[in-house]
Formats: C-alpha cells, sequence, structure tokens
C-alpha cells in the first residue's frame, strides 16, 4: 500500500448537490463516485471508504461534526483509503446497492452509511453511524478505520473472500419477483386491506408503532378500496389517520406541511427534515380525501401543504427543491417549537394563553427543554381568531433562524409534485395550482431532458451528469398524463409517451415480462443491478411505471393502447404476490391495482368551453380514474364523442364497456357509482 497520490485534495466544491458541497470544507480529500476515484483506489491498492447520507439527515451532520470535521481523523481516513461521499437523492441506484449490502451484513440500514469497499466497488465490511468516541457497545469511527487497514493488510484473502460472498447475494436477491400465479383481481385486493386494517393503530391511527411514518401511498390505496368497495371501516381507518396526523406535531400547524416522520407513536413529536416527496404524496392524498368526503379538516390541509411547498420548496425557476433540513444551526426543533412564555411575548397574555390551549403547548413541554411542538387537538369555536394567531405566529417564526434548505431539483420527486398538483387544482377549482405544475413540468423537460433521455437532478438550472433511474421515468410520465387530462393539452400527452416507451426499451427485462430493473441497461455497470419493486417513502420504479403505464393505455391511440395496457397488466401480475404477503410494503401497487380492477374508469367530457359538467367529473370520480375534457377530436379520448345537442356531455367507459353519454350532473353521478 502507497501513500496518497497527487489527488489528495477534496473535490466536493464541484458537485452539483448541496450534501456534497456540505461537505467540500472537510479535511477529509473527499472525491465524488465514479471511475477516477476507483482507478485511484486500484493504483494506491487501499479500500474505498464509501460515505452516503442526505442534506436534511440530522446523524449525516452529526458524524460529520464529530469525524468529519476533525484533522486528526480525516488524516487517517486520507492515509488509508479513498474517501468517496454520495448524495443518496442524487445516486439512489448506489444507495440501493450498498444499503441491501448494509442490511445483509448488520440486519438493519439508515444514513448516514458507512461501507467498505475493494478497489472494483464491492462491499466487504457496513454500518452506519459510527461515534468519535467508544459508546454503547460500538467502536469509534477511528478504533473501525484502524481495524479495517490492519485487516486489508494482514487478512487480504479473507476480505476478497467476503466481498465476493456478499457480491453474490446482492446479485441472488435482485432477480424478479416471481409470478405467483394469485390474479389481480377483487378477492386478492380484499385480503390485501384485511391485512393491512389488522395492523391499525385504531386509538392513535396509523399501521404499527413508533416511529410512525406517514402512510401516504397505503392511505390512498385503502381510500381507493372504499370507492370500490363501499366498505365504511376502510374509510373510517383511513379518516383516524388523516386526522391523527393533520393534528399531530408531524405536521405544521403555522406554515403547513409535513415533516418526515413522529419519533413517538401518536404523531407529536417529529423528526423535522421536511422532504418534497413526502408532501407530493400527501398532498395528492389529502386533496383526493377532501373531494370523496368533503372533509373540512382535508381540505385545508391540501390548501396549505400547496401554500408550504410554493413558499418553501419552490426555486426560482419553478420547480421544487428537495427538502428543509431537520436541523437549525445544528439544533433540531430551533425553529419549530415554543414555550408559553414564547407565545405570550408574541401575541401578548390573553392571545397567549389562548393558544398554548389550542396547541396543546404546556408549560412541562412535549419536546426538549420545556418546549412544545404545536398541535392542534380540536378546531377552536373562534376560526377566525385562530387565523389571525396562526398568522401573527408564522411570522415571527420566519425571523427566528431557518433550517438549510436542499435546492437540488430532484426529477422524480418533482414528478409527484405535478401529478398532486395537476390533481387537486383540477378538482376544486383552484388553476393556479395547475399552472404550477405545468410550469414545475416545463421545467424538467428543458432542463432534466437531455438528447432523449432524464438527468436525475439539477441545481440552480444547472443539471448534473447522474442518469434518471426508472422512478424518475415513470413520476414524471404520470404527472405529465396529470396535465394532460386537466389541459387537454397534445404536448403534455406527446412527452409522457415518449419517457415510458424510452422506460420500456431501456429498463423493462426483457427475460421476465413485468418486470423492471431501476437502472437503465446502458448505466454504469455496479456490483449489481438494482431492482427493488417493494414501495418505501416513494412509490418503487416498478408500481411507479405501472400506474404511468395504466394511465397511458386509456388515453392513447389504440394501436399504442395495447402495447401499454399488456406492460401494465404484466406488471401487476408480478406484484400480487406483494400485494398478497406484505400488502404494508405495497400501499402504491394497491392503489394502481384498485384502479386496474375498475378498468380504469374513463369519463371524457366534451365541451366547447370549461363546464360544470366537466368539474363535477372530477369531483366525482374515485381515485385512479382517468378524466379528460374538451373539444370533440381534440384528444385521442375524445375522439368521436361529440357534445348531444350543442350541450356538454359526458362518455364513462370501464376498461372497453362503454354507457350511455349523459349531459347532466346527476345523471354522470349515477354512471361513476354504478359500479
Amino acid at each position: 500500500m502507497t501513500g496518497p497520490g497527487p489527488r489528495e485534495r477534496n473535490t466536493l466544491g464541484d458537485a452539483t448537490s448541496p450534501y456534497l458541497r456540505q461537505h467540500a470544507d472537510n479535511p477529509v480529500h473527499w472525491h465524488q463516485w465514479g471511475p477516477e476515484a476507483l482507478e485511484w483506489a486500484r493504483e494506491r491498492n487501499v479500500p474505498i471508504l464509501l460515505s452516503i447520507g442526505y442534506a436534511a439527515c440530522h446523524w449525516c451532520h452529526v458524524m460529520a461534526h464529530e469525524s468529519f470535521e476533525d484533522p486528526e481523523t480525516a488524516a487517517v481516513m486520507n492515509e488509508s483509503f479513498v474517501c468517496i461521499k454520495v448524495d443518496r437523492e442524487e445516486r439512489p441506484d448506489l444507495d440501493a446497492v450498498y444499503m441491501n449490502a448494509t442490511v445483509a451484513m448488520t440486519g438493519q440500514g439508515g444514513w448516514p452509511m458507512t461501507c467498505f469497499l475493494t478497489p472494483d466497488g464491492s462491499p466487504f465490511y457496513c454500518g452506519t453511524y459510527y461515534p468519535a468516541q467508544p459508546r454503547g457497545g460500538m467502536p469509534s469511527f477511528t478504533q473501525l478505520l484502524h481495524a479495517i487497514t490492519d485487516t486489508w493488510l494482514t487478512r487480504r484473502g479473507d476480505v476478497d473472500d467476503a466481498a465476493a460472498s456478499v457480491v453474490a447475494e446482492l446479485r441472488r436477491s435482485a432477480g424478479a419477483l416471481p409470478l405467483g400465479g394469485v390474479p389481480v383481481d377483487v378477492p386478492l385486493l380484499s385480503g390485501a386491506v384485511a391485512s393491512v386494517l389488522r395492523d391499525e393503530d385504531r386509538e392513535r391511527g396509523g399501521f404499527g408503532g413508533a416511529p410512525k411514518f406517514p402512510p401516504s401511498m397505503l392511505l390512498e390505496g385503502l381510500l381507493r378500496s372504499y370507492e370500490r368497495s363501499g366498505v365504511e371501516p376502510t374509510l373510517r381507518a383511513v379518516e383516524r389517520t388523516a386526522d391523527a396526523m393533520a393534528r399531530g406535531g408531524i405536521y405544521d400547524q403555522l406554515g403547513g406541511g409535513f415533516a418526515r416522520y413522529a419519533v413517538d407513536a401518536e404523531w407529536v413529536v417529529p423528526h423535522f427534515e421536511k422532504m418534497l416527496y413526502d408532501n407530493a404524496l400527501l398532498l395528492r392524498f389529502y386533496g383526493h380525501l377532501a373531494r370523496r368526503t368533503g372533509s373540512e379538516l382535508a381540505y385545508r390541509v391540501a390548501e396549505e401543504t400547496v401554500e408550504f411547498l410554493l413558499r418553501d420548496l419552490r426555486t426560482a425557476a419553478g420547480a421544487f427543491a428537495s427538502a428543509l433540513d431537520a436541523d437549525t444551526d445544528g439544533e433540531e426543533g430551533l425553529t419549530y417549537s415554543w414555550t408559553p412564555g414564547q407565545l405570550v411575548e408574541v401575541l401578548g397574555a390573553e392571545d397567549g394563553a389562548w393558544a398554548a390551549e389550542v396547541f396543546a403547548v404546556t408549560d412541562v413541554g412535549t419536546f426538549e427543554r420545556g418546549a412544545s411542538v404545536l398541535q392542534l387537538p380540536v378546531d377552536p369555536s373562534d376560526g377566525r381568531r385562530l387565523a389571525a394567531v396562526r398568522a401573527r405566529l408564522l411570522a415571527a417564526r420566519a425571523r427566528r433562524p431557518q433550517p438549510g434548505r436542499d435546492d437540488k431539483v430532484v426529477t422524480a420527486w418533482n414528478g409527484l409534485a405535478v401529478t398532486a398538483l395537476a390533481e387537486a387544482g383540477a378538482a376544486f377549482g383552484r388553476w393556479e395550482w395547475v399552472r404550477a405544475a405545468e410550469e414545475c413540468a416545463r421545467v424538467l423537460l428543458t432542463t432534466h431532458l437531455v438528447d432523449g433521455r432524464l438527468r436525475r437532478a439539477s441545481l440552480a438550472g444547472a443539471v448534473g451528469e447522474p442518469a434518471g433511474i426508472l422512478e424518475d421515468y415513470a413520476a414524471l410520465a404520470t404527472g405529465l398524463l396529470a396535465l394532460h387530462q386537466v389541459t387537454a393539452a397534445a404536448e403534455w400527452l406527446d412527452a409522457a409517451t415518449s419517457l415510458l416507451d424510452t422506460a420500456i426499451e431501456r429498463f423493462a427485462d426483457r427475460d421476465e415480462a413485468g418486470s423492471w430493473f431501476d437502472t437503465a441497461d446502458d448505466a454504469e455497470t455496479l456490483v449489481a443491478r438494482p431492482r427493488d419493486p417493494l414501495d418505501g417513502a416513494t412509490p418503487s420504479g416498478a408500481s411507479a411505471i405501472a400506474e404511468a403505464l395504466l394511465t397511458a393505455a386509456a388515453l392513447v391511440e389504440a394501436d399504442r393502447s395495447s402495447k401499454y395496457a399488456a406492460a401494465a397488466e404484466d406488471s401487476l401480475a408480478r406484484a400480487a404476490v406483494v400485494l398478497q404477503r406484505a400488502p404494508r410494503s405495497a400501499g402504491h401497487w394497491l392503489a394502481v391495482a384498485e384502479a386496474s380492477v375498475r378498468g380504469p374508469i374513463q369519463i371524457a367530457v366534451a365541451e366547447m368551453a370549461p363546464s360544470d359538467l366537466a368539474e363535477a367529473a372530477r369531483r366525482l370520480a374515485p381515485g385512479g380514474a382517468v378524466v379528460i375534457a374538451g373539444p370533440p377530436d381534440s384528444a385521442p379520448l375524445l375522439a368521436d364523442r361529440p357534445r348531444i345537442d350543442g350541450a356538454p356531455t359526458a362518455y364513462v367507459c370501464r376498461g372497453f364497456v362503454c354507457a350511455r353519454p349523459v349531459t347532466g350532473v346527476d345523471d354522470l353521478r349515477e354512471r361513476v357509482d354504478s359500479d
């Protein structure tokens, strides 16, 4: 092993990732992932130290402060390793491969992720956070570094054997889901719903125990199940969780938007990072719940979540940034928590005491050092007073130190935002939300689409090098299809189908119909080609592409429709085993499957100008339905569908079966509810 060579410098200042740039001043000689860094490890004959995290990650910041900013620790890292820093949000393919390795070795995963690799990228030892000093049975980070170095120098054969074993397991586990022979039908979906509901926390909302993550996709799937089945206990379960989250501390009672998760089972204390993807998915769900039930709380949450997106995450170009950090000046909750005295200081004695009661702020506190995270257990009778108090507190909070923002624009997450804004905006006649969705979509198509292929992310208008993965193509295609339905503009349908055609060509497993890889066939070769069909914090690439294909099949001409429909059907067939055995990990699959078993429902409204009939169609349509309104023959779904007697006319179809066209809202409601 030789000492450091001429590339002994930190190169992260050139990165397009804000997370990587946060480490540009570390004394560690960080490099970005790429062939040059791997080649340097080969030349030096040293292992790679791979650190994966993201900008809003609290413990990533802690480990950085304790170890990566420490010159003595950095000297050990630089002497014995080639150090590579990766933003998991910019390179989800790398994150997936090495997270699988970490879980396989330790039984658990998380960030920061710390992996040691051979120079060809094969992992031989993985973990997560390591403290600067030994504690809780964990070695210090420097102790680990010395142990890895000693093993590399004295037991290289063992290292190579371990790496080969891990890589073999990664490749084995990356196989396609089996075709279980279970049809995707009502009995399968009803069984999946029953299984999920057995895990419901009926007292506090949600599923399972602490920590609790917002189950946005699962709630969407359950709501669609209720719309099909009419089973009231399913709706009650959805409403219990929706209300608990909306009234808890996980929801920002002043500024709108949801935190990443609650550390407790009651949704009181959040982990304060606020992610674009969570809020886009929750906006879609709460907007859907509001139009289905008329819930004022659900509508208010949807409206305030849009306000949060537009105020706090929208970039100058019109797309959306990735996240707000969990920390403010290195302290969690500094921006968001309140004491009774602080409320009085801002509002005065009378309003301050009233606000403390309304927002459940006590002298003991629900968070740290006697402070509380605001909740709203019940709506006060004086709504006008609440609005005024909220506005004053939000203005005062804006004068506090603020959490950092990760300005990286991620294609997939922006696609989720486009879908949610377009659907909610159209359903509630908030056309400014639709315009925001259109503006975001144009940014993505002009900046992230390079020579017909998507890139993963951009920063300040400069697109990064990492290629888009399956979820990027799928989520953006779904968003563009939502815009086509809302506007009937051909440009969105054309762009969406172009992305789908590329996805089919580049990501589909040609040997296993209905199975998808998460990286393209011409992407960088990793030790294993990632393929994860389970839904996680966001829809899996496979379930997301199934939704896009199912929707597109109802919107395009017949010659292309059959190709998309077959691909969607094959994909759902692969997911049957997940819906049967692990439905809580298949929330988005459930939502897509519910749409599929209903046809999906298609509503085409032929009109010459915006009409009450089209407005009703968007309000009455169940989740996953395809709804489009516009002049006759202005879109494939409106082809050969004239107005009757010059009046706006709705055509309702399920799969290949269409009912008699109607011109009245009551008749339309009867058609939609008839199955």
